[in-house]
């Protein structure tokens, strides 16, 4: 099968023909219509899981994919045969992931049935970035009344941050550019703050001088992270999915810090497809290319400056 692979760590990502997986007992092979790239890919691509996971080359990358369910292994009662779904399949340890053909999941793990009337390439955006955003949220314990301010909001998790937050009845600030402040807006937050043009403190405080509730930060470093808690009243959150929330530092100050790694459940993406079909949350992908592309995708997506969610079809 046609796969986007690395030979080893710090290798670049490239195209391989490698064997089609089989499903074991408890097993599901989906047969990928598309793949939806996140950081984490290219971090396990140099080497993030090098002290962890002892993982065989080529090294499938991908975590995020849609498509059908080609074939059942033993005791697989959840999905049948030709039912689309939408998950994560990163498996690191056998070496396999999203971006090719085919892709295993059990039955038990973080897949389900793709939202009604949502095509591929949008269900491969979904699994990590909005798992992770609506935990976030979740996390954050934001509520009615409250002021939210969303670091990184313009790209796939931040976008689906901000439409959830403001789903619960919070005032959102999101922080954006001028070119993609309607675009926050129209998903649900009520300001936008532009950190290019001066001081984030600053600009937020001008308009919300006692201080906001929570901040939902999927961009900032440990300095950053400081420096934006300064805002937060008495009794607020730092959710950071960048680990670099300190969090006795912020009990210090009466203030509660969260470091956030996202993972996927099957509950979860089942949760999320309730609110897509609902018309409760959009996914917007940015930029659709073939696999074939993937290692330039991943080299654009390293750069930073995201605006929605880059698919590969496969």
């Amino acid at each position: 099968m046609r796969a986007i692979a690395v030979s080893e760590y710090g290798a670049t990502p490239a195209p391989m023909n490698l064997p089609r997986p089989e499903p074991g007992p408890g097993e599901i092979l989906v047969k990928l219509v598309a793949a939806g790239l996140n950081p984490l890919d290219w971090k396990i691509a140099d080497g993030m899981l090098k002290d962890s996971v002892d993982v065989p080359f080529p090294l499938i990358l991908g975590q995020d994919g849609a498509g059908v369910v080609d074939e059942v292994g033993e005791d697989v009662t959840r999905l049948r045969h030709g039912e689309q779904v939408y998950g994560a399949f990163l498996d690191a340890e056998r070496g396999l992931g999203s971006y090719a053909e085919y892709a295993l999941v059990r039955d038990d793990g973080p897949v389900a049935r793709m939202p009604e009337g949502m095509i591929y390439t949008q269900a491969a955006a979904v699994p990590t970035a909005s798992t992770t955003a609506l935990a976030m949220v979740e996390e954050a314990r934001v509520d009615t009344g409250q002021t939210v301010l969303v670091v990184g909001a313009t790209g796939g998790v931040g976008q689906s941050a901000v439409q959830l937050a403001a789903r619960t009845g919070a005032k959102v600030i999101a922080t954006a550019r001028d070119d993609m402040a309607g675009t926050m807006r129209r998903l649900g937050a009520d300001e936008t703050v532009d950190h290019s043009k001066g001081d984030l403190n600053r600009q937020v405080l001008a308009v919300h001088s006692d201080g906001i509730d929570a901040v939902l930060d999927v961009v900032s470093d440990t300095t950053a992270v400081e420096h934006i808690a300064q805002m937060l009243r008495p009794g607020g959150t730092y959710v950071s999915t960048t680990w670099a929330v300190n969090p006795d530092a912020m009990q210090a100050r009466e203030l509660r810090g969260v470091n956030y790694q996202g993972k996927p459940t099957a509950e979860l993406l089942d949760r999320l497809s309730d609110l897509i079909d609902a018309g409760a949350l959009r996914v917007r992908v940015e930029h659709e290319v073939p696999l074939e592309e993937a290692a330039e995708a991943l080299a654009a997506n390293r750069a930073g400056g995201a605006r929605g969610k880059t698919v590969l079809r496969v």
